[in-house]
């Protein structure tokens, strides 16, 4: 009885871990099938793209501003990305901590979350493009005015074209704001980026970054900045096994300003991906 007894425990004990580790390998299983099916292009710096991925990622940036004074911000609006299949990704990213050398007060910024689907798309073998759709949405509960005062919807349109080892990235989308649009205005991003795969890891690229202001105290007015990058692709952590998607990925770059207007003078910024 005893016998019995300590194997129906171990059973019961073991059972929520069976289901967990069998969700987790759906779950991969799923985002591989659907990535299959799209390029296998490095995601941007900055951007947004039109493919799908499964990532942890955690940005830092430094901005210089006009005044010379630093701000760095732990995190930039990424985190969390889940693709469960069906032609969808789910993106959860918590808020970023953001501190000034100024008389601005440091804290953390809104939290924000987002689904994508993608329309249309083919891996290098049968076309090498991709289009989707996104909406992002922020909770204003940000400390000491590093958030919005109030919820932002972002709607976003993405496409891709890739010719080899080159490709183009262009996406538009707008921030705004379900509040008061008069003083926080409205903002018109389009942002494209250049890449070309090096060997077998490297992909220097070069984005570029234009946003258009509506209403607000920047009415009228458009800010633009060009990035030169470098990210990597995935290196595995267990390369011995030919079906584990495990892996991590880096980059880096600096946004310079090119325009007569803009909110900071240039940006450094780093990016750490934990791929699985």
């Amino acid at each position: 009885m005893r016998r019995i007894f300590a194997v129906v425990i171990a059973c019961v004990v073991a059972m929520p871990c069976l289901r967990a580790q069998n969700l987790f390998t759906r779950l991969q299983h799923r985002a591989s099938e659907a990535q299959s099916k799209q390029p296998s292009w490095s995601v941007p710096l900055n951007q947004p793209y039109p493919m799908l991925i499964q990532v942890f990622r955690f940005d830092t940036s430094r901005q210089i501003t006009p005044a010379h004074a630093d701000n760095w911000n732990f995190g930039v609006s990424k985190g969390l990305n889940i693709v469960p299949g069906f032609n969808s990704e789910f993106d959860f990213y918590p808020p970023s901590f953001l501190m000034h050398n100024s008389g601005a007060k440091d804290g953390f910024g809104d939290p924000m979350f987002g689904y994508k689907y993608r329309i249309a798309s083919g891996n290098e073998a049968h076309g090498n493009y991709a289009v989707s759709v996104q909406l992002t949405a922020t909770i204003p509960t940000g400390s000491y005015s590093n958030g919005s005062a109030d919820a932002v919807l972002g709607p976003t349109f993405e496409a891709g074209k890739g010719w080899g080892r080159f490709d183009i990235i262009s996406c538009v989308g707008g921030s705004l704001p379900t509040g008061d649009t008069a003083k926080l205005g409205r903002a018109i991003a389009w942002n494209t980026t250049a890449q070309y795969k090096v060997g077998k890891y490297l992909w220097p690229e070069i984005e570029s970054n234009a946003t258009y202001f509506h209403g607000g105290k920047n009415d009228g007015k458009m800010q633009h900045f060009l990035e030169p990058g470098l990210t990597t692709s995935k290196f595995k952590l267990r390369p011995g096994t030919e079906t584990s998607r495990i892996g991590l990925a880096f980059g880096g770059g600096i946004q310079i300003a090119t325009s007569s207007f803009h909110a900071y003078n240039h940006q450094l910024v780093f990016t750490s991906r934990f791929i699985f």
